[in-house]
Parts: structure tokens; C-alpha cells; sequence
């Protein structure tokens, strides 16, 4: 059951990451999850420590420990922005 959860919070948090980012039209649901599962990795590695948070992987289901895994979901997408087109939209 907490694998369901992951992955629908993951899914919501890579949809919503996508259309901050304006590249939901290029991404099905399968990258969303994708997206909000990595960035939530993400987030936990680069902004976890500095808020004091957990992320949606390490079961904080808190409001700053979705804000982490949102944030961590928007920069995966910067970076591969950059990579890809050289250039954040």
C-alpha cells in the first residue's frame, strides 16, 4: 500500500513540477512519476538539509516535506532543460 501512495504522491508532485516548468505537453505519466520520484531524491539530497525536512521517499508526508520533493522535482527539470536545450524556458 505505501508503494501506491509513493507513487501517486510522486506523480502529482512531477505533474505539478511539469506544468510550473511548461513541459507537461512533452511528458506522459509515467516521466511525471519519474520526475517527482527523482527530484524528490533530489530534493532530499540538496534541500532537505538546509530546511531541516524529510522528502515524500523518506515517508514525510508533512506540507515542507512535499514543498522539498516540489522543489526537487522543479530542479531535475531546470537541469535537464539546460541540458537539452541549453536554456531554462
Amino acid at each position: 500500500m505505501n508503494l501506491i501512495i509513493w507513487l501517486v504522491v510522486g506523480g502529482i508532485i512531477g505533474w505539478l513540477a511539469s506544468l510550473v516548468m511548461k513541459t507537461d505537453a512533452q511528458q506522459g505519466v509515467i516521466l511525471n512519476v519519474v520526475v517527482g520520484i527523482v527530484g524528490a531524491l533530489l530534493g532530499g539530497w540538496l534541500l532537505s538539509p538546509l530546511l531541516g525536512a524529510g522528502t515524500v521517499n523518506q515517508g514525510d508526508f508533512s506540507l515542507l516535506g512535499l514543498l522539498v520533493s516540489f522543489g526537487g522535482a522543479i530542479i531535475l527539470l531546470v537541469v535537464v532543460n539546460l541540458l537539452r536545450r541549453g536554456a531554462v524556458r
